[in-house]
């Protein structure tokens, strides 16, 4: 195991003696070298720990320092590498930004879920890591290994007298809004969603079937008519199917996009439809179920 510490402290630092202002750049702190066992896990976790209390950090910041670390390496243990190989799990932490930034990071085969193990554990320390954090990103990938950097601050926040009582929850919303910056991914992830929330609704195959080459034809035309090309959509479980509804559009887009399922060879792809209508701005796409 390797430790090495610039010697970090409050009010000064004893290898520099500077007082460590961590506000800025200052890069004093902490490097670990060690075996990615579970045992080694309580060591990261007292140093760093021990790190924190050394720069100030009061007791609540303490714990959720302790649990973002523990977490991290924990994930490295039992994910990063083959089941019965051994590799290094690294460690880095350095005041910064009025806290402390720390770096976990493995040389493994990236921190995923292995046959036999359980994979919530990673699910639930990456959300846990993630929700203490004041900030949190991932970097790394299969054969290259992980690094997951946490950033969490030297007080804890707390909230305003009053704030959890005024706090509201928002409604939940009535269908699945979508917002599709770019257009080759509108046809894929439409027509999932509807296929999705049809087979919900009991559609029969040949609506389904229907319903999707409805969906393409639509992609196809409907960045054409958004302003900012990105395709405004929602999905709902109508009384008696789906509805889709696009927009809203450009002045006039509604009607250019429903003119554009006008093929003259073929028709009008809008009798793939159970109802196909403009409502303002909206293009409004209607899917019945088999117990219509």
């Amino acid at each position: 195991m390797d430790i090495l510490a610039g010697a970090v402290g409050t009010p000064t630092s004893p290898r520099t003696g500077r007082t460590l202002d961590t506000t800025t750049e200052d890069r004093s702190g902490l490097r670990i070298s060690l075996p990615a066992r579970a045992e080694n896990v309580a060591v990261v976790r007292h140093a760093v720990a021990g790190l924190g209390e050394r720069l100030g950090m009061d007791e609540a910041s303490v714990a959720d320092l302790k649990t973002v670390v523990t977490e991290a390496a924990m994930n490295v243990v039992v994910h990063a590498y083959p089941e019965g190989a051994e590799g290094p799990l690294e460690v880095e932490a350095v005041a910064e930004d009025e806290g402390l930034t720390v770096e976990v990071r493995d040389h493994g085969i990236g921190i995923r879920p292995r046959p036999g193990v359980e994979g919530s554990s990673l699910r639930l320390g990456l959300t846990l890591i993630g929700a203490l954090s004041s900030s949190f990103e991932i970097s790394g990938g299969s054969g290259r290994g992980t690094a997951i950097r946490m950033h969490l601050p030297l007080r804890a926040a707390e909230p305003e007298p009053g704030a959890e009582a005024e706090k509201a929850t928002p409604p939940a919303p009535e269908a699945t809004e979508m917002r599709i910056g770019s257009p080759e991914l509108v046809g894929a992830v439409l027509s999932r969603v509807l296929g999705a929330l049809a087979a919900r609704q009991e559609v029969d195959v040949d609506r389904l079937s229907d319903a999707m080459l409805l969906s393409d034809a639509i992609a196809a035309g409907a960045p054409s008519v958004f302003a900012d090309g990105e395709v405004a959509l929602s999905l709902a479980d109508g009384d008696g199917g789906v509805v889709l509804r696009v927009g809203p559009m450009v002045e006039g887009g509604a009607e250019r996009l429903r003119q554009s399922l006008e093929l003259p060879e073929i028709g009008s792809l809008a009798t793939l439809a159970d109802g196909l209508r403009t409502e303002q701005n909206y293009l409004v796409v209607e899917i019945a179920s088999l117990a219509e």
